[in-house]
Parts: structure tokens; C-alpha cells; sequence
């Protein structure tokens, strides 16, 4: 049955919105009258194309919602409720009329007659491979609503581990943009303001004052075309990655590096690894979860070491021996040493999935302390930077002054 969203008007004048069933837009006016209320607009839910996602796509849920939402999901059906009856109460409780067409939309077509996977598909920005092959699992097994509770937990852990770095990164990056305000301003406008009283005595200024004032004309003359400049530079930055062997190899050497290395490579492998898990404890085969877990890879170098161990898996190897032919010693785009061993004790002892969850947790406590200390040395840093310049500042004012109260004494 086609989803609708409408607007209508209650007796009081409030405009209400919402999303309905329905067999036609008629059918539809008619469900909103009986509700008591005045249709103004009634409109069929479009059905979302299956186009990739890509960087300025718009997801309609957020990880928050998708969260709640898989949550609400899974106690419904818990309860013994029918499919039907749990998704048409879990668009009762969505507060958000995006998220209302999108599960409205999924109903419609698990009424129609498909799976609940297969109505996700429709919707691959809100729905990715994993969280559709989890309950394609799920619906196979019969335990759907446990294998929801687990994604639940899944999409919270992701999501709070996210809210860590952003929170982590925010305050050096707020406090880099402020020093960099003040300091275009006292050098576009103060600075000026101060030496143009000594260079009109036809004074010979110190060194340190003559650079301060040669950079603060070029930036009042030329800041234009500096800003310009850098915002092209980014550009071509931003276009050359998207050449797949640029953005391999920038990859590559990124893991190199002596702190975004580590950091990169423990925020993957624990991407990898969590997902890795969560897939293989729903009942989902081996190569179909490496597939999966293989999509939540962004570093181009990681991505292509898991799809050649992918080869070697189909061809008969072990997961353990795929990774650890694919990242030899001298290469620098291979997994933690602690991901393999315990991979390879997960296989011999039947219990991977309990292992690649114990990987995922360590490479999460790895990636918080990591991230934590780079914060640490990054916050005293830029405050001893910004502290440096304005004092280089203050002293290219200050010794004109010091010069000519020495002259008259």
C-alpha cells in the first residue's frame, strides 16, 4: 500500500503533518478527514532511487535516529508483534517527518509482499550494505529481533566512538580558527594604525617592525588574492584525490606518517573489526561479511589489502592467513598484529566472532588514547603559537617606542 504525507489544519487553526496509508490520494483525504481534521496537501511518498552515495547526499536518518528507530524495532517485534503492526507503531513514535516517509515507505512495501531487507534496499543512504545484509540474517534465521538489539548496539557504540574524535579534535580546531582571526585582524588593522605614527617622524624602524609592516601591506593589498589562491589549492587537492591511484597512494603514505598513521589505522581496523563482528555473530557467511565490512573502509590501501584477502578466503585460505600474506612487513598498509592473532584463536577455538569484538574493543581504547594525547599535545601547542606571534607582534610595536624613549634621555 503507498505511503502519503499531508498537511491539514485542525478545528483550533494548528497545521498538523504527518505521513498515512493509503490506497489512493482520494483514500487518503478520506483517512485525514476522519481523523477530524482539514487536508490542505496530500502527496504520494516518492520511492528513493538506489543511486550511491555520495559526498553531498543527504541522508534523511541520522545515526541517531537509525539507532533509536532499530531499537524501537527490535522491542516490537520482540513482543510478538506482526512486521506490519510493529513498523506502522514505529512510525506513530518517529517524531520526524523525513524519518515518517522513509519507514512509511518501507511498510508499503513489506505489505506489498517483500522482505524487510529488501524494502531497505530502496533506501541505500539510510540503510547501507551492513546494516541490509544483518537483517537479511536476521529474517533467515528467525531471530530478527534479537539480531536488531545487536545492531542497535552497534550503531550507539559507532556513534559514541565518532562523538569522541569530533569532541576530541573540536576545541584545538576552534581555538586555531580564533588565533587566526586575531591575528589577521591586529595585523589588517591595529598594526597600521600604530607604526603609520612612527613611519610619518621618517624614523629608521627595527628589522622586526619593517617585516611587520611589509606583511601587514601585503595583506591588506593581496589578502584577497591569498584567500583566493588557497581555496583553488584545495580545489585541485580535493579533484587529484579523486583520482583512484592519487588517493591510494596519498593513503598509503598517510599510514605512514608517525601520528595520523597509527591514528588512521586504529580507527579503521576497529571499523573493520566491530563490523566484522556484528555480522558474523547475526549468521551472516564469511566472504558476504567481508564483503560488507570491507564497504566501511575509507583508506584506499587498507580497502585493497581486505579485498585480497577476500580472493584468498574464496580461494580456501584462512582469514587469519589471508591477512597476514596481504600486509607484508615492508608495506605499511597492514593490520594491528593483535587483529591476526586473535582472528587466528577465534578460528581454532569457534568463537571469532567473540574474538573480533575483544580486537574491536582494543582498538577502540587504542584509538581514545590516541586521540586523547594527540589533544593534549595540540591544545598547549597552539596556545604557545598564539601566544608567539602576538608576542612578536607587541614587540615589533613596542621597540619604536623603546628606540625613541632612549633617544630622548
Amino acid at each position: 500500500m503507498p505511503a502519503f504525507k499531508f498537511e491539514a489544519v485542525e478545528e483550533t487553526g494548528r497545521l498538523v503533518q504527518g505521513v498515512l496509508e493509503a490506497d489512493s490520494e482520494r483514500h487518503a483525504r478520506q483517512l485525514v478527514r476522519e481523523r477530524g481534521l482539514s487536508p490542505l496537501m496530500t502527496q504520494a511518498v516518492p520511492v528513493q532511487d538506489k543511486a550511491p552515495v555520495g559526498i553531498f547526499s543527504r541522508r534523511r536518518l541520522s545515526l541517531t535516529d537509525l539507532m533509536l528507530c532499530t531499537r524501537q524495532l527490535a522491542n516490537l517485534i520482540g513482543a510478538r508483534l506482526p512486521m506490519e503492526q510493529s513498523l506502522a507503531a514505529l512510525i506513530e513514535q518517529t517524531e520526524k517527518s523525513a524519518a515518517r516517509e522513509v519507514w512509511a515507505s518501507v511498510r508499503s512495501r513489506v505489505t506489498a509482499g517483500s522482505t524487510l531487507a529488501s524494502a531497505m534496499a530502496e533506501h541505500p543512504r539510510e540503510f547501507d550494505q551492513v546494516y541490509r545484509a544483518l537483517i537479511a540474517a536476521g529474517e533467515d534465521s528467525g531471530n530478527l529481533a534479537e539480531v536488531l538489539m545487536r545492531l542497535a548496539d552497534y550503531l550507539e557504540t559507532r556513534g559514541a566512538l565518532k562523538a569522541k574524535v569530533v569532541a576530541a579534535f573540536t576545541y584545538p580546531a576552534v581555538v586555531s580558527i580564533i588565533a587566526m582571526l586575531i591575528v589577521i585582524g591586529l595585523m589588517t588593522y591595529v598594526v597600521p594604525q600604530i607604526v603609520g605614527v612612527f613611519m610619518s617622524t621618517k624614523q629608521q624602524l627595527p628589522l622586526l617592525t619593517q617585516i611587520l609592516v611589509a606583511l601587514s601591506g601585503f595583506l591588506r593589498s593581496w589578502g584577497w588574492l591569498v584567500l583566493i589562491f588557497c581555496m583553488f589549492v584545495i580545489w585541485l587537492v580535493r579533484r587529484a584525490l579523486k583520482q583512484p591511484v592519487l588517493k591510494a597512494r596519498w593513503h598509503a603514505r598517510l599510514l605512514m606518517l608517525p601520528i595520523a598513521g597509527p591514528l588512521v589505522r586504529a580507527l579503521e581496523t576497529e571499523r573493520f573489526a566491530s563490523t566484522l563482528a556484528i555480522l558474523v555473530s547475526g549468521g551472516v557467511p564469511l566472504l558476504r561479511a567481508l564483503e560488507a565490512a570491507q564497504k566501511t573502509i575509507y583508506n584506499r590501501a587498507l580497502y585493497s589489502r581486505v579485498l585480497q584477502a577476500i580472493t584468498r578466503v574464496r580461494e580456501g585460505a584462512s582469514l587469519s592467513r589471508a591477512l597476514q600474506a596481504t600486509g607484508s612487513e615492508a608495506s605499511s598498509a597492514k593490520f594491528p598484529a593483535v587483529l591476526i592473532h586473535l582472528i587466528s584463536s577465534g578460528e581454532q577455538t569457534g568463537t571469532l566472532s567473540e574474538m573480533l569484538r575483544r580486537a574491536a574493543d582494543i582498538q577502540s581504547r587504542e584509538l581514545e588514547r590516541r586521540t586523547l594525547m594527540l589533544s593534549a599535545l595540540l591544545e598547549p601547542a597552539l596556545i604557545v603559537g598564539m601566544g608567539a606571534l602576538v608576542l612578536l607582534i607587541v614587540l615589533a610595536v613596542l621597540m619604536p617606542i623603546i628606540e625613541i624613549n632612549s633617544l630622548v634621555k
